[in-house]
């Protein structure tokens, strides 16, 4: 099997790295000067993991579909269920107090409103975390974006912006610590090394928990 791949230079780099992206194209990440017969030689030995990855379903399905919201939906934060309950008049249109309310008038625009909240929510709890770890790991980010990324938990751009999918706020924050300490220990190591998850490991000696957490839950948390 043959793999089409674009080449990204960076004179940051010090080592070959492979990427597939979200839209399954293949990403050859080098540093400058590198050879194109290294990069092949490179590439094809590589060749089991790339078909692995580009035939394996995303963590994320496509056409999803959501239940209606009716009171008693339970609705996932932070690792718990939370009961979602449908009042008559409300002085807020959509909010949480050890449970969700949401008015009656405001049903059809619940996905709306909970997708808001699920994000601000993200940015909230996901910030204090990269800046807690990034000092602890001695790195400096450029920014922080919290957006859908569908495929991804997070990534680490080569400029050090970090982004994180909103949907990791219905996960625990242990399995939240671990995505936001894997993207940071990318700033010290771009490839998944041995060196990169003892980096992890240091910070987060559970972060295997975590793994299979995201393996085992990742499709329920949509």
């Amino acid at each position: 099997m043959t793999f089409t791949y674009q080449t990204r230079y960076s004179d940051k780099r010090k080592t070959l790295g492979l990427v597939v992206e979200r839209d399954k194209s293949v990403v050859v990440l080098a540093p400058i000067g590198t050879k194109d017969s290294t990069i092949d030689q490179f590439v094809n030995k590589r060749r089991s993991w790339l078909h692995e990855k580009l035939n394996y379903s995303p963590k994320f399905k496509e056409d999803k579909t959501d239940t209606p919201f009716t009171s008693g939906k339970a609705l996932l934060y932070l690792g718990r269920n939370y009961k979602l309950d449908v009042v008559n008049d409300s002085p807020e249109d959509f909010h949480f107090s050890n449970k969700f309310t949401i008015s009656k008038s405001n049903l059809n625009r619940g996905p709306v409103f909970l997708e808001a909240w699920y994000k601000d929510k993200a940015k909230e709890k996901i910030t204090p975390k990269v800046e807690q770890y990034a000092k602890q790991l001695g790195v400096e980010y450029k920014g922080i974006l919290i957006s859908d990324l569908k495929y991804r938990w997070g990534s680490c751009t080569l400029k050090g912006n970090l982004n994180f999918n909103w949907r990791l706020i219905k996960a625990p924050h242990f399995v939240i610590n671990y995505v936001v300490v894997h993207e940071l220990a990318h700033l010290l190591e771009l490839n998944h090394s041995e060196r990169f998850w003892n980096i992890v490991r240091v910070q987060l000696p559970n972060y295997l928990e975590a793994k299979v957490w995201l393996k085992e839950n990742g499709e329920f948390i949509i």
